[in-house]
């Protein structure tokens, strides 16, 4: 049986490959020079099983490029080091201390500046305007307190409300900076940091009951309920991750019409991993626009997607 959690890996650097046999799996050949590249033609298969000397050949049926690991093909793409150690981890390899990719780690703060919105000070007029914002998007003082909702009124956050979020441990691992000037030029700013290794929210998560996606941080927080933010368009590797691994059965997609085409991909590799799961239509609103009742009543409404549904979608699309 091929390791889900190597598929998704190799998923994320190939994009979606199609099962053949034996064990394999098709891809884009990903080499500009091979005849097939620009005509996007599955010709590079890939064995998805290591044999007996732990090799996961593979080999483009137009340009004759092979291989006999998938550590070899992914150096040849230049892939990020952090991605190389976490296919060595997945495949059991060992390195010499030479060898082994260092792995960038940004470590996020809050910033210095950063205010908390509680306990404030009658005077404190950015503040009200802040409370002010966020009261319109539908964010109560339970919420503030919760997610320990601030602000900056100087520095490079100045005006902006800073929404953090904390991993596991209670350790922050991002944050969102929401500039409230209505005639901003950037309306959002953040740390720099790994987002392919954050969960948006997670020390929030509970991981034995269904999960919602969405797609911004404003979003979550208006769901309520088992919400984790993409923090973007697309599903941080260390999310998918975690949804492979973890007891999460039932998985809700939400994201914008715009990414409607993502959110069937990502639908498609959570069918594939067995996981039940439910497609939101949004209706051109954001859940953050509609808030917690309606969108709830989405929810409730949704149906369970099927990969003949998936499929008609799909050619909706095309």
């Amino acid at each position: 049986m091929i390791n889900a959690t190597l598929l998704h890996t190799v998923n994320s650097i190939l994009g979606n490959g199609k099962p053949t046999s034996n064990h394999n799996y098709a891809y884009k050949c990903p080499f500009p020079s091979c005849p097939s590249h620009s005509k996007q033609k599955n010709k590079l298969e890939i064995n998805l099983q290591p044999n007996s000397k732990g090799e996961t050949p593979w080999h483009c049926w137009i340009c004759n490029a092979k291989g006999k690991t998938l550590i070899g093909l992914f150096k040849k793409l230049k892939v990020a080091p952090n991605i190389m150690s976490e296919l060595r981890s997945i495949l059991g390899y060992t390195q010499k201390t030479t060898e082994i990719d260092e792995q960038v780690k940004f470590k996020v703060e809050l910033p210095k500046e950063f205010k908390p919105l509680v306990n404030l000070a009658r005077t404190d007029i950015v503040a009200k305007h802040v409370l002010m914002y966020l009261k319109k998007r539908g964010i109560n003082k339970s919420d503030i307190l919760k997610y320990n909702i601030g602000y900056c009124e100087e520095g490079r956050y100045n005006g902006r409300i800073i929404i953090p979020s904390y991993d596991v441990n209670g350790e922050i691992n991002y944050f969102v900076a929401r500039d409230i000037n209505p005639d901003s030029t950037k309306k959002y700013d953040a740390p720099k940091c790994n987002k392919n290794e954050i969960i948006g929210l997670e020390y929030f998560i509970n991981w034995n009951v269904p999960v919602i996606l969405c797609e911004g941080i404003f979003d979550a927080i208006a769901i309520k309920r088992n919400a984790i933010p993409l923090l973007g368009k697309t599903i941080p590797r260390a999310l998918m991750m975690k949804l492979v691994t973890s007891n999460v059965k039932t998985v809700y997609v939400s994201l914008d019409r715009d990414a409607l085409k993502d959110a069937l991909g990502y639908a498609e590799q959570l069918l594939n991993l067995g996981k039940d799961v439910y497609l939101i239509d949004l209706q051109e609103k954001d859940p953050s626009d509609m808030g917690f009742e309606k969108f709830t009543k989405l929810v409730h409404e949704a149906e369970q997607l099927t990969l003949g549904e998936l499929i008609y979608k799909k050619l909706e699309l095309a």
